[in-house]
């Protein structure tokens, strides 16, 4: 790989600006006023394919935002990896917390980012990630040192629950045939400590609506009078975690995995400073499930959260009004042997049931998927700890994450074939939230590692 990690080092700014062009697209997939940008933003991932040298580029439709599929067979006798990633977004609200633009990448210096990131939506999650695979793809080919097949699948709809995922991949599954998935959409304990994210929570979410008068009433006649449906929303949401932090959805525990006493022992041991971690958020304490520790309850914990909230009114000055409707968003992070259909299930049953008789309520799933562990005792876990202990300097930790790839465990139902996890990204770039970023050390640290993913891989799987 010593021409590949010379390509890439001589070709660092024009990565950078190339990555940038496509930062500027708004890719946003929840919002259909921004359709055409995510269209341009596939348009640009297929020309970035064809010019680093993939063949059979297609831009895929499907009844959302299409799917780009690009593949390299060099030869069939040798193992293919799948690369998986999303160029679509997560909507940039609220606009007014971003220090620059959110569709204008900057660099900016920062404590923890000494020699810049790069401060733009999508830059981490997942354009940033993405986009190195693509850069390493065509490093190894200009250096004609791609030691194995390659295939790309890079989909439009990640920020939406993939809902046209599944159908895509079960009527081209022989398109997809591989060995191996590659994925980088998680991150790494730190910048001197390398990690491999080794398992990821379902996830099941929900919009609720709580209905009470037929319209919205002057309070001063009303109140105390007719159910007002924003109180009642919260004292509903309130019940939903005990004094323990314990959620309260009959039936919502039954099939959690246990994880052993030595296994969360070693989880623990992985560098973690509370204080540091609190200063980082700027809390006074954190807060959760009672008897676990903070990494325990973001990553094999299930938990129920409210990710947002609205109704009455919240403009200028005053308005005394009792709302007819309010709402509230909620997603659900599950862990293995929880079912996300069976808990979207129990949670409308639960929250119907509780539902006082003064309002009616409405329970809306969005999107759902299943928790996943991988395995650290396969090859293509071993080539990915491999590559990253050559460019690291040292062996990478197994971890758990905290978030949900639901296709993940698809991918393995249905193309029959295991995932790695090989992320560069940081818990402190603020994905999803304003001022999202992604260090140029990761950024470029991502680029150089990919490429011996494949070489050690292809030694492990008997390639060249």
């Amino acid at each position: 790989m010593k021409k590949t990690q010379q390509y890439i080092s001589e070709n660092k700014q024009r990565y950078l600006d190339e990555l940038f062009d496509l930062l500027r697209i708004p890719s946003i997939s929840a919002d259909s006023d921004y359709n055409a940008h995510t269209a341009k933003t596939a348009d640009f991932v297929a020309e970035s394919l064809r010019k680093a040298g993939a063949d059979k580029v297609k831009i895929n439709p499907t009844k959302g935002h299409p799917i780009v599929t690009a593949e390299k067979i060099i030869d069939p006798e040798l193992p293919t990896v799948l690369v998986y990633g999303h160029y679509d977004v997560q909507p940039p609200d609220p606009l007014d917390l971003w220090d620059s633009p959110a569709f204008e990448p900057v660099i900016k210096k920062t404590d923890i980012h000494p020699e810049g990131a790069i401060f733009a939506r999508g830059s981490c999650d997942d354009k940033g990630q993405m986009y190195m695979h693509v850069k390493a793809f065509e490093a190894m080919m200009t250096a004609g040192e791609l030691p194995c097949n390659v295939k790309f699948m890079i989909e439009g709809e990640e920020e939406v629950g993939s809902v046209n995922l599944g159908d895509f991949i079960r009527a081209h599954t022989e398109m997809l045939t591989c060995d191996v998935i590659l994925i980088s959409d998680t991150g790494i304990i730190d910048n001197e400590t390398p990690s491999i994210t080794t398992g990821l929570r379902g996830m099941s979410y929900v919009e609720v609506e709580v209905t009470g008068p037929n319209r919205d009433l002057h309070s001063g006649i009303y109140g105390g009078a007719v159910g007002n449906p924003i109180n009642v929303l919260c004292e509903m949401i309130a019940s939903l975690k005990d004094e323990n932090k314990h959620i309260t959805v009959e039936g919502f525990y039954d099939n959690v995995q246990e994880v052993s006493a030595a296994e969360r022992k070693m989880m623990n041991e992985a560098p973690y400073d509370e204080e540091k971690y609190k200063a980082a958020l700027d809390i006074p304490a954190t807060e959760g499930e009672q008897g676990y520790t903070t990494l325990e309850r973001t990553s094999i914990r299930p938990t129920l959260d409210v990710n947002g909230i609205w109704g009455g009114y919240i403009g200028e000055g005053a308005k005394t009004v009792l709302p007819s409707k309010a709402y509230a968003k909620i997603s659900m992070r599950l862990v293995p042997n929880q079912s996300s259909e069976r808990i979207t299930q129990l949670f409308q049953e639960h929250f119907e049931r509780i539902a006082p008789d003064s309002v009616t309520v409405k329970v809306t799933p969005h999107h759902g998927g299943e928790a996943v562990v991988t395995p650290t005792d396969t090859p293509e876990y071993k080539a990915a700890a491999a590559a990253m202990e050559r460019t690291f300097g040292k062996q990478p930790i197994p971890q758990r994450g905290g978030g949900s790839i639901p296709i993940v465990a698809m991918f393995e139902e249905v193309l029959g074939v295991k995932t790695v996890l090989m992320g560069f990204g940081l818990d402190s770039d603020a994905i999803h939230s304003p001022n999202e970023h992604f260090g140029l050390f990761n950024f470029y640290r991502g680029i150089e590692t990919i490429p011996y993913f494949y070489e050690e891989y292809a030694k492990k799987k008997g390639g060249r």
